[in-house]
Parts: structure tokens; C-alpha cells; sequence
């Protein structure tokens, strides 16, 4: 990276002003020991949540509620937010992020398990907004799950899609870059899809469901 864009992606990452709900839900986040989505990207999240109108969202990797948040806020008063993981710690730290964001109880819906297990439960074609943010080993897997449940016109949002800009380096092969690698090329080269990625925090890979 250049001097030039390291200082405009600093200068992007630094422009979100959060509230004092984030920033709890971030020490929550670092006293649990998770990496929660980078200001830049809870930013980009609420934009891209309110303009998809979604109803329906699905959150890959709760965390500690910081991402949940952000995508609450895009999200009208009538959606609903279904966030899936495997630790029950981070889904209480979450459950108190979304009550002192002042999120009604019946806006979001907190499953304990494996993705892995709870997707195939998920109804298809019936979600308008699934965001990826878990262990990238089950990448591939997640966004295959991912596109059976978005609807035509639904927004998938994969998160960490540059992996710290080593996916564009075909020369670094370690496992969890190659896997983000071959996650990109195929949401690329899918018909069913259309696709961009942003440079936002660590990359996020967006594809709309034709």
C-alpha cells in the first residue's frame, strides 16, 4: 500500500464517530477476547443495512454485538436481525449491546450453535441480508448457506475479504488466505450473483442475489 492510501484508509477508518453503545460493546469485545468489526465497517454496515430496506437479516458471528448494532441501526423498526454463534458469552455480551442500543426484543432473534448446523435449519429465499463474519475455514460453506437464503435482490456482506491485503498477493499460501482467495473468486464467477468488494477495515465482499 502505498503512503498515499495507507493515509486514506487510516483517514476513512477514523471518520465514524461512536457512541457510547459501541464502545462499550468493543470493551466487551477485547475483555472476551474478539476482534470486532473496525469503525469503517459498522459505518458501512448501517449505510449498506438501510439501503437494501431489509426485513430480514442474518448475522454470521455475533461477537459481542458491536457488528449486530451497526446493522440494527440501518435496519427499519420492523426488521428482524436472526445472529448466530457458537459461545454463549458472546451472545449474552451481544443481547446487552442491542437492549442499551434501545432495540425492542422482538428486532433480533440470538441462536446458540454451530453455523454450520443452524443454517440448514433457515428457511430459503426468505432473508434479505446475510453478513459472514466467523471462522474463515467455513467460509466457503456460509456463503453457499448464504446464498439459498438471500431472496432475489438480497445483499450478502462477507467481512475480512482482503485479509490484510494478503489475498491480492497470489504469492502468500497460507491456509486461511487461500481459503479467502478461492471464497472471492467464487462469489466472482457465480451467475447468481453480482458482485464488488470495498477496501473497507479488512475488505468486505458484497454480492447481490439476482
Amino acid at each position: 500500500m502505498s503512503a498515499d492510501k495507507s493515509t486514506s484508509w487510516s483517514y476513512t477508518e477514523g471518520l465514524p464517530s461512536e457512541d457510547d453503545v459501541l464502545l462499550r460493546a468493543r470493551e466487551r469485545s477485547h475483555e472476551l477476547g474478539i476482534i470486532p468489526v473496525s469503525p469503517g465497517v459498522g459505518a458501512a454496515l448501517t449505510v449498506l443495512a438501510a439501503v437494501s430496506k431489509a426485513q430480514t437479516a442474518v448475522e454470521i458471528g455475533t461477537g459481542a454485538g458491536v457488528s449486530g448494532v451497526c446493522l440494527l441501526r440501518g435496519l427499519s423498526r420492523q426488521s428482524v436481525l436472526t445472529t448466530i454463534d457458537i459461545d454463549v458469552d458472546h451472545l449474552k455480551a451481544a443481547r446487552e449491546a442491542f437492549v442499551e442500543s434501545g432495540s425492542p426484543a422482538n428486532r433480533t432473534r440470538t441462536i446458540s450453535g454451530r453455523a454450520a448446523d443452524v443454517l440448514p435449519r433457515l428457511t430459503d429465499s426468505a432473508y434479505d441480508l446475510v453478513f459472514v463474519d466467523a471462522d474463515k475455514p467455513s467460509y466457503p460453506g456460509y456463503v453457499e448457506q448464504a446464498i439459498r437464503l438471500l431472496k432475489s435482490g438480497g445483499l450478502l456482506i462477507v467481512n475480512d475479504a482482503l485479509d490484510k491485503d494478503r489475498v491480492s498477493d497470489p504469492a502468500i499460501r497460507d491456509h486461511g488466505t487461500v481459503i479467502l482467495r478461492q471464497v472471492g473468486k467464487a462469489v466472482r464467477e457465480d451467475d447468481r450473483l453480482m458482485t464488488a468488494m470495498l477496501p473497507t477495515g479488512d475488505g468486505l465482499l458484497l454480492a447481490v442475489k439476482r
